[in-house]
């Protein structure tokens, strides 16, 4: 454990000479988001990379301090602990807030042994059935809270679990915020697009189109949108043989650019190495430690009518890890410059420990697929998953049906890797995260909805895709409760500097100025320099006389023949009321009863429904053959059946 951060004075004093030099200099810093246990001498730093020789600001930075925080929805303002079931790549786990916790100055992601039954879907019998997981976990996300847009994104991480043992699926990654993580429906036709073109081919199936001669929920027209995904880390632990064409051993960790739409026709088979020509040819490796990964190079998502389906692209490298990895805390970093209001340029590169492992330009995308380094503002995941398609045996063991995964049941436990059930729980820990942008880079940019990218009224327009419907979810977020949470003594509530224990027969939490949450443990974080609001432009259009009086007259002349038709239908229904009524009995109404409940996919409407719904779905949320959506998923091909 590093040593602690400055004294809540020295805190304060810090951060106000931060908000003073935002209003000298309005790009070189913001003080809302940053932590104020952030030591000093990290409140700026320089690149990792050589040629960029710019100053960094620190915007954003979470120490994980103080003990007790609470992240479930309504007790953080940077992160929210989801507390639902996944769906995503044969996930075997379930997601609790009570599984993300701060500990001796860490942020701990536990996975354990735990039962949570949820509804699932038998799309044969075409009828919901009460279903269980046998494994719960975390994830904590800061979607709709802190995005960024370009800058450095570092995390200090220790591993969890046996470096040596499969099946925990660690995690640290960004998401464009037109997608909320393991809400499937808000991901159709938007994950993970990273294209600004305009390609009839595949204009259904990108929700917002470059070919979009209008733009609607605030968004200009003539813009491709999506949701592309950096991952930072995704660790994969196992026995250490010998993989197919690549000198990288498990346990090893992936870092990637997952995007789209991706290479169409010949495409590299899993677990072979791409022939020349038909991938990414200009990518940068830093050392012999680090290499492509050849076990993953993106997924089709399938959807029905055909021409909605599209390919996505994950360009991905492997570096080996030792068992310090899981034993200390290491550094892991991103450095993203957008690219140009065209889409040409930017770049990504990974470092470990400050050395770099990967990088992508902008050009290795622009000339393959006219793909782009993402422009969208990004938040930041952080999650231990279990999924079967991550480090299980496959193919399924010899006299095991792997249809169940429960440790300490003979019948299912035959599937799981060696070791897997004696190595829970198993802690991930997450020593800080801090974000950096370059002073009077007008392209870095803070907000969720900024200027240039806004998600706002898109979101509100399509909330229902936002939110778990199963469990009656109306809001995506809930507002975030400053105090109000029982306590005890004042040393519940953070005495003396977060807040104290009032009231005399019911007591609760008081929050001092800066600190929010129902215990106010949390430090408040905010945007103290908004982007403008989402608006829509208007463009004025200059028409001649002669124009305009026709354009009047056909104005006109649509209004009398609108009159005509509104008398004409109005007649008929008068007609209709007077006719005699007959009651409902039981089984009518029943769509009328479940108005709402179906939702559909992506702009236009097309494709079924989406994976959270009330009603049952045209496909099964598990992945049946009519929707294959397999989202932020790497798949290890040694372990696939070939």
């Amino acid at each position: 454990m590093r040593t602690r951060g400055p004294s809540p004075l020295r805190s304060t004093l810090l951060c106000a000479a931060l908000v003073a030099s935002s209003f000298r200099n309005r790009h070189c810093c913001r003080a809302g988001w940053v932590d104020p246990d952030t030591p000093e001498e990290h409140r700026t730093i320089e690149s990792d990379y050589a040629d960029d020789a710019r100053e960094y600001w620190l915007v954003f930075s979470d120490e994980f301090e103080q003990d007790g925080r609470w992240f479930g929805d309504g007790g953080d303002p940077r992160w929210t602990a989801i507390d639902k079931n996944d769906y995503t790549n044969e996930a075997l786990h379930f997601y609790r807030p009570q599984n993300v916790r701060t500990t001796n100055g860490v942020l701990n992601i536990t996975t354990e042994r735990k039962s949570n039954k949820y509804k699932a879907y038998d799309e044969k019998k075409l009828k919901y059935y009460a279903d269980a997981k046998r494994v719960q976990t975390g994830m904590v996300q800061g979607w709709n809270k802190f995005c960024l847009t370009g800058g450095i994104v570092e995390f200090s991480a220790k591993l969890p679990g046996d470096p040596s043992v499969g099946g925990l699926w660690p995690a640290l990654w960004m998401l464009g915020n037109l997608a909320r993580a393991t809400y499937v429906g808000s991901s159709n036709f938007v994950w993970p697009y990273s294209y600004g073109t305009c390609d009839e081919s595949n204009r259904r199936s990108q929700a917002i189109s470059a070919c979009s001669k209008v733009g609607h929920y605030g968004m200009k027209p003539g813009v491709g949108r999506g949701s592309p995904e950096i991952d930072v880390l995704e660790a994969m632990m196992g026995s250490a043989e010998k993989l197919p064409h690549t000198n990288i051993t498990r346990p090893y960790f992936s870092t990637s650019l997952q995007i789209a739409p991706g290479i169409e026709g010949i495409r590299p088979n899993l677990g072979k190495l791409p022939k020349k020509g038909h991938w990414y040819d200009g990518v940068e490796y830093g050392s012999n430690n680090t290499q492509l990964n050849p076990f993953f190079y993106g997924v089709t998502l399938e959807h029905k009518p055909k021409f909605l389906t599209y390919q996505s692209d994950a360009i991905s490298a492997n570096t080996h890890l030792t068992k310090d990895f899981f034993k200390h805390h290491h550094k892991y970093r991103v450095e993203w410059e957008p690219p140009e209001e065209d889409g040409t340029g930017g770049y990504l590169k990974w470092f470990l420990d400050g050395n770099f492992l990967y990088g992508i330009k902008g050009e290795d995308l622009q000339s393959v697929t006219h793909t782009e380094i993402p422009s969208e503002p990004m938040y930041l995941i952080m999650n231990t998953a279990v999924a079967s398609s991550w480090g299980f045996p496959k193919p399924c063991p010899e006299g095991c049906d792997c249809d169940c995964f429960e440790c300490g049941n003979p019948e299912c436990s035959c599937g799981l890797p060696d070791g897997f059930c004696e190595m829970l729980p198993a802690a991930f820990e997450i020593e800080y995260v801090r974000a950096y942008q370059a002073s009077n880079e007008s392209k870095h940019v803070l907000g969720c909805s900024t200027k240039r990218r806004p998600t706002a009224k898109y979101i509100e327009g399509h909330k229902e895709n936002y939110v778990d419907n199963e469990r009656g979810q109306k809001e995506p977020l809930m507002p975030v409760q400053k105090g109000g949470g029982s306590c005890a003594n004042d040393g519940d509530c953070g005495y003396p500097t977060k807040g104290k224990c009032s009231g005399s027969s019911k007591r609760t939490c008081a929050c001092e100025d800066g600190y929010t949450g129902p215990m106010c443990l949390s430090h408040a974080g905010f945007d103290d320099n908004p982007p403008a609001g989402d608006s829509l432009e208007v463009y004025q259009i200059i028409l001649s006389p002669v124009f305009s009086a026709m354009l009047a007259l056909a104005a006109a002349f649509a209004a009398f023949v609108g009159l005509a038709v509104y008398r004409g239908r109005r007649l008929e229904a008068e007609r209709y009321e007077r006719l005699p009524t007959t009651p409902r009995g039981n089984g009518a109404g029943a769509l009328g009863g479940s108005a709402g409940g179906m939702q559909m996919q992506g702009a236009s409407g097309e494709g079924g429904g989406s994976y959270q719904q009330s009603g049952p779905p045209p496909y099964n949320p598990m992945g049946g053959s009519e929707q294959k959506t397999v989202t932020y998923c790497m798949i290890d091909g040694r372990l696939l059946d070939d």
